[in-house]
Formats: structure tokens, sequence, C-alpha cells
């Protein structure tokens, strides 16, 4: 099968998020499983170049339409780790991707309407006739729009497309000022509630909802998200239309790159394990105590690793700070936030605990240090707030970590609490919690600590369950093959 995919992001050379993961790892087991893989992307200033090999011109004097004229673009090649990449670089007064910075301008609606239409004008001029095209949150929304209402009547009517949601939080929105640079005529007709139109603003147009309805198939990151953004609150004003597009929506796990996150290979830890050896995992507690001079002795090490984002549930992870200590356990976190109040403020904990000899708060984002604390810690917690999918829950287990999670999103996919998961007791990897409180999210901590305090026995049998669980890119794909092959042959 042939699969070109649309992204605004690639691991690890344009990587914001989550997002860049799965583009990278779903595309790197698309192609090791035979088919042709193409990654559109635009292209920054601010990639990681040192990670692009063969880096060239493809196409020249690529004239996208925009407004009433049209704006010259160089399409260049590259190869990501052996997957085929393509870069759009518009030579435009606009500037639009050289600007330091991937995302935050006040133009970006604008910014992506054009990266959609140029890798559209790019596969029609280049004669490239993918069976799929992969889109990716709303960046691209307007890709399956352009594609039905223009670029089907131009040599591009057999191209099928699913669209992937990452954050539902985050749908891009302009006014009838895009349709105008797209070519796009007739407001009333995208204006409609059945297309483009906002709900609860009727003044813009929703890239996001686009997506939905005009993609034969529309994905999210975890089954569990796609039902709330379905049935709750999760939708942010989208739940009506999920419903009308019910037919051909659904929710697809993320999966994780062992390559990259496996203690059995991991070139960054000191001392290699498996779920059959996982004594070897007490070498690593070591090496992390080492490095960030934490004192030995016989307590288990809770640990936080990712951005400080409110949707992290940053009050939380504040408080499980203080009860770690208050129960005799030891607490080490990684990670800062794109928030200066939430940086000031932790910065601020980590100069109050400086001397403390059980803690460790490292503000920024430091790779091999990350790899430590998955091996080396005993918990991890994920109190989110909400969580689309989420890949600390997932690095954990890989590691024999016990996460300790809010039961939201992929969180509720993943983790499967210990004492109350409708599963078997050999299947059930962890610790869980309802509410976003400092009280529920302390009986799932006291309930991990205990296990850990007075019966060792138990806790690693539930380190052993967390190992054996998979969740690699292999399921995922074979869920996205179904889909492609599903839509393909509508």
């Amino acid at each position: 099968m042939y699969i070109v995919t649309v992204a605004p992001e690639c691991a690890p050379i344009a990587k914001v998020g989550g997002l860049a993961d799965v583009v990278y790892g779903l595309n790197k087991e698309l192609q090791l499983r035979g088919h042709t893989v193409e990654i559109f992307l635009p292209k920054y200033d601010c990639m990681r170049y040192d990670q692009i090999e063969d880096l060239h011109v493809a196409y020249e004097n690529l004239a996208v339409p925009w407004y009433a004229s049209a704006i010259n673009c160089t399409v260049w090649y590259g190869r990501l780790h052996g997957l085929n990449c393509f870069f759009l670089d518009p030579h435009s007064a606009d500037n639009f991707f050289n600007r330091r910075s991937f995302y935050g301008f006040n133009d970006d609606s604008i910014r992506f309407a054009f990266f959609s239409k140029a890798a559209l004008e790019f596969m029609l001029k280049s004669n490239k006739r993918p069976e799929i095209i992969h889109c990716h949150d709303w960046q691209t929304g307007l890709v399956p729009v352009l594609l039905f209402e223009l670029y089907k009547y131009c040599g591009l009517e057999r191209q099928r497309v699913c669209f992937t949601i990452h954050n539902f939080k985050y749908q891009g929105t302009a006014g009838a000022h895009v349709l105008t640079a797209l070519g796009l005529h007739h407001p009333e007709y995208y204006y409609h509630l059945d297309r483009l139109g906002e709900t609860y603003n009727r003044s813009v147009l929703n890239f996001m909802k686009g997506g939905i309805v005009y993609s034969n198939f529309v994905t999210t990151v975890s089954p569990h998200y796609a039902w709330e953004a379905h049935n709750g609150d999760q939708g942010y004003g989208l739940g009506p239309t999920l419903n009308t597009h019910q037919g051909k929506y659904g929710g697809i796990l993320n999966g994780i790159d062992y390559g990259m996150w496996n203690p059995e290979i991991d070139p960054l830890i000191p001392s290699h394990y498996t779920w059959k050896t996982l004594e070897n995992k007490t070498s690593n507690k070591n090496a992390l105590r080492n490095r960030l001079l934490i004192r030995d002795g016989h307590k288990p090490i809770i640990a936080s690793v990712g951005r400080l984002d409110p949707q992290k549930g940053v009050h939380l992870i504040r408080h499980a700070l203080f009860y770690a200590l208050d129960r005799g356990a030891q607490f080490v976190l990684l990670g800062s936030s794109p928030v200066a109040q939430i940086n000031d403020e932790f910065w601020g904990l980590k100069h109050r605990f400086n001397n403390n000899p059980d803690c460790h708060l490292e503000i920024g984002y430091d790779e091999e240090l990350a790899h430590l604390i998955y091996a080396g810690a005993d918990m991890m917690i994920v109190p989110s707030l909400f969580e689309p999918c989420g890949l600390t829950q997932m690095i954990s287990l890989r590691y024999g970590t016990v996460p300790v999670v809010r039961w939201t999103g992929g969180l509720a996919d993943t983790v499967f609490d210990r004492d109350y998961a409708p599963k078997p007791i050999h299947e059930r990897n962890g610790y869980t919690f309802n509410d976003p409180t400092p009280a529920a999210f302390e009986v799932a901590l006291d309930r991990a600590i205990g296990l850990w305090q007075y019966y060792p026995g138990e806790f690693y049998k539930l380190m052993v369950n967390g190992m054996r669980y998979d969740f690699s890119w292999h399921q995922s794909g074979t869920h996205y093959l179904n889909i492609y092959e599903f839509i393909r042959d509508k």
C-alpha cells in the first residue's frame, strides 16, 4: 500500500509533543511491514537538520495558488532514519516556517492552511497518487476538505483520508479570509453547521471539524479518549459532530518505540534487565541515587517525568512531593512548564528541597536522565486532568516501574488497578484513582507505597505484570492498516 502522511511534526526532527512520536513510530512500523510510506512536513528553520540524511531539492517552482496569485515553493527530500520525507519550503513575504519556532503565532491557522494546500498541490503536480493520505491534528484538517471540494476534480479522485486527532482542545479556527486564500468560494456553504461552521462562534470556521466531516475515517489516540470526546466534555464542542459521524470514528491506542524504550537494550542505563531478570533493576536505582545525590536506604522512589502543563495535574504532582516525603518515600521529578508561573513555582520547590537527601527536582529535560529515572524509580505518577493517550505510563510499565495514574483517556486503557480492575490478578499492573483531588490521589499512592513496604513479593509481581504488556507499534499498526484497507475499498 502507498501511504502519504501529512503532519506538522515528526520526531526527532520537529517535535513539540506526542504527535511527533506517533508520526515517526507509526510510519516506521508501516515501512517495516513492506508498505511504501512518505511523510510531508513544513520545512521549518528550527528542525534538527543533523538528523536528516541526503537532504536535497526534489521539486522546484511548485506554484501553489494563493489568493488571486500563487506562492512558489521548493520541495526538499531527505531520509529520517530510513523514512522518506518531503519538506515544503514556501518562498513568501509571510515567512511561514522560518520563525525559529513551530507554533505560537497569530497566523498559525493561515500558515497551516497554506501547508495543507501545498501538500495536495505537490501530490498533484509530481504525479504522486497514494492510496491513503493520513493527516494529523487541526493543522492538516483542511486537507480532506480541499481534496473533496477541489482536488478530486483535478486528478486526485481516488485518494482516501484517515484523520487522527491527538488533542481535541486545540482545533484551529479562522475567518472567511482563509476560504479566499484557498480558492474555496461560497462562504455560506462552508459556514454551514454540517461542514466547518462553529456551533458557538458563527464567525469562524473550524479546521478540526472540517477534518472530521470530510475524512473517510477519523481516529483519536486511545479508545477511552474517543469515548470521552464523543460522550463527555473532552470533545470541546465537537461531540455532536462526532455523534453524526460515529460510523467512521474510533480510538486506536498509540504505541511506543521499543527500539528506544527497552531496558533489555537501553544504552542510557547502566544495567539491562527483563521481567525474568528484574532484580537487575536495583543497580539502576542505585545509579539514579548516586547521580542525583539521594541517600541510600530502604525506601521507594516515586517519580514524575514530563511537561508541567496544567493538563498534567500540576497541583497533584506538587501534592505528591509532600505526601511521598511524609510517607517515608523519596521523590524525583524531571520536567519543565510552558507556563512561567508554574515553572517559577517548581524552581521555588527545588530551592526549598535542595538539601533534602530524599528529594531531587530537575527543572528542564535531560534524555539520559529520563531513561535512568524510568529504570531506577519504583513508581511513576501521572495524575493528568485529561490524557488523550500518554506515553509516560507505557514506558514506565516497560521498565517495571509501577504507574499511579488518574483513570482518564489513554491512562484508563493501559493501567489496570491492582485492587479493583475487572481483570485477572496477573493482568493488573498499577494503581488508578478517579477524582482529580489530593484526597483521591493519596488513597492510590497509599496503596502503592503500602504494597512496596509490607508486601514486597506482591509488588514484584505487579512490576512483572507491567513488563509483560505489549504496547509496541506492532498492534497499533495492525489497527491502522485495517482502517486503511477498509476505506481504500469503499
